[in-house]
C-alpha cells in the first residue's frame, strides 16, 4: 500500500483493498432480517389496533351490537401479544440475544396460543354458519366469525413469519458471536 506522501508498494496500483471493503454476510443478513421483522411487527400492530378498537367499541357501546359484536374470549389474551413485538424491537439496536429469545418465547405464549384457542372457540359458530347459514354476531354487516377467522389466518401468518425470521436472525447473531470469540 502507499503512505500519504511516500511511494507506493512495488507491484500495486492501490486498488487491492477492494476485497476488504465487503461486509460480512452475517451482518448483511442481520440487517435484512431486522428489516423484515420490523415490517411484520408493523402489520401486527395494525391488527392489534383493529382488535383493540373492536373491543373498545363493543365494551363502550359506541355502536349498536348489531354493527360491532362483543369480542370473543381469545381476543383478551391476544392483547398481550404487543409485548413480544416490543421485546423484539428492543433487541435490535445492540443485537441483544436474550431479548430476542424472550420475544420468540412470548410470541408463542401471547400470540400463537390465543390464535389457536380462538380458532377452536369460534369453530362451532363457523360450523353453524356454513351448515345452516345462521350468524348471530356481526361486524359491519359481515358475520363476526368470518371476519375473525380472517384475522386469525392473517395473524397466524404474521407471527409464523416473525418467528421464522427471528430464528434466522438469532442464528446470524450466533455466527457473528462465534467469529468474535475465535479472534
Amino acid at each position: 500500500m502507499a503512505s500519504r506522501g511516500g511511494p507506493r508498494a512495488a507491484g500495486t496500483d492501490g486498488s487491492d483493498f477492494q476485497h476488504r471493503e465487503r461486509v460480512a454476510s452475517h451482518y448483511q443478513m442481520s440487517v435484512t432480517l431486522k428489516s423484515e421483522i420490523k415490517k411484520l411487527i408493523y402489520v401486527h400492530v395494525g391488527l392489534w389496533l383493529l382488535l383493540l378498537a373492536q373491543m373498545c367499541v363493543g365494551h363502550l357501546k359506541l355502536l349498536p351490537h348489531d354493527r360491532v359484536a362483543m369480542p370473543y374470549q381469545w381476543e383478551y389474551p391476544y392483547l398481550l401479544s404487543i409485548l413480544p413485538s416490543l421485546l423484539g424491537l428492543l433487541s435490535f439496536p445492540r443485537n441483544n440475544i436474550s431479548y430476542l429469545v424472550l420475544s420468540m418465547i412470548s410470541t408463542g405464549l401471547f400470540s400463537v396460543a390465543p390464535l389457536i384457542y380462538g380458532a377452536m372457540e369460534m369453530f362451532p359458530m363457523a360450523q353453524q354458519l356454513y351448515r345452516h347459514g345462521k350468524a348471530y354476531r356481526f361486524i359491519f354487516g359481515f358475520s363476526a366469525v368470518s371476519v375473525m377467522y380472517l384475522v386469525v389466518v392473517v395473524a397466524a401468518q404474521v407471527h409464523g413469519w416473525q418467528l421464522y425470521y427471528s430464528k434466522k436472525l438469532l442464528d446470524s447473531w450466533f455466527t457473528s458471536t462465534q467469529e468474535k470469540k475465535k479472534k
